[in-house]
């Protein structure tokens, strides 16, 4: 059998491993070519594991990043007779500098983000709060400035599934407006990450004292909107790029309105299908 560059290694540290990372090597024990050929996500499912898991196993072996391995590998693919030096900068056409990529650094951390949201706590949070949400009577969502493509997001989805949502303005003092007539049996999905906006506190508090659930995306189980929430879904906001990320608040709003049409009994297919024809009926899309 072939091995990769990696392989001394790997097997020597086996039996030390957990389970999880033993699955991890074995993949990459098995299929060296494939490690420097096709992406992370892709051999983490064929290998039965989380992307997280295979950016453990790099970091277990004494590198920063999943690239790192791939890199090596690459490199072996291109030279077979070379050997691995891991003194040396390893780089992929030329991009890195150092011993990873900074590229594979920052995605490998949004990935490892969004697959963090399938972790037990934040899955039982995401059912909780789908369950929440379903069984509504009206909903509302809110989220402003970097928050507000969550939001949109949010309610353009379940709008393609013929369900009424209603975002929320915060501009021309029409924030609270729409929700003059809201109260028990409905609920709001709020989105609030550090530093936290002034008017998404008001309004979600707002909405509490009208009787509205609230149920928060935020990050952290302490902040305004936490505490003031029925239901809160925490999502990390820190990034390698310096930004608030808002991608892993993206990615749970989905899945909630996932979970949404499910609880719903909402045939997704069907329903997006015929929204593309309506929409097409008013020259929404491009024509050639």
């Amino acid at each position: 059998m072939k091995q990769g560059p990696l392989a001394e290694l790997l097997i020597e540290r086996f039996e030390t491993m957990p389970r999880q990372l033993q699955m991890a090597s074995r993949y990459v024990l098995d299929h060296p070519d494939d490690v420097a050929l096709i992406s992370m996500r892709e051999q983490a499912n064929r290998a039965g594991v989380s992307h997280s898991t295979m950016m453990r196993l790099a970091r277990t072996l004494g590198l920063k990043s999943y690239e790192d391995i791939r890199a090596l590998y690459a490199r072996e693919l291109r030279n077979p007779h070379a050997e691995a030096d891991f003194t040396t900068p390893i780089g992929i056409e030329g991009v890195e500098q150092g011993v990873f990529s900074r590229v594979g650094s920052m995605s490998d951390t949004l990935a490892a983000q969004v697959a963090s949201l399938g972790e037990y706590i934040s899955a039982k949070q995401l059912l909780a709060a789908g369950d929440t949400l379903a069984g509504a009577r009206r909903l509302f969502c809110l989220g402003v400035e970097a928050e507000h493509a969550a939001a949109h997001y949010f309610a353009h989805a379940l709008s393609l599934l013929g369900e009424d949502v209603a975002l929320l303005d915060s501009g021309g003092g029409t924030g609270v407006g729409p929700l003059r007539h809201a109260g028990e049996g409905d609920a709001i999905l709020v989105i609030g990450l550090e530093p936290y906006a002034r008017v998404t506190v008001e309004v979600a508090r707002k909405a509490v004292d009208l009787g509205v659930t609230l149920v928060a995306v935020t990050d952290s189980p302490v902040s305004p909107l936490a505490r003031a929430a029925h239901q809160s879904l925490i999502v990390t906001a820190r990034s390698q790029s310096g930004f608030c990320s808002v991608v892993p608040a993206i990615a749970a709003v989905e899945l909630l309105a996932g979970l949404i049409a499910d609880q719903r009994g909402i045939d997704v297919e069907g329903a997006l299908s015929r929204a593309k024809k309506e929409l097409a009926a008013f020259e929404v899309y491009w024509k050639r």
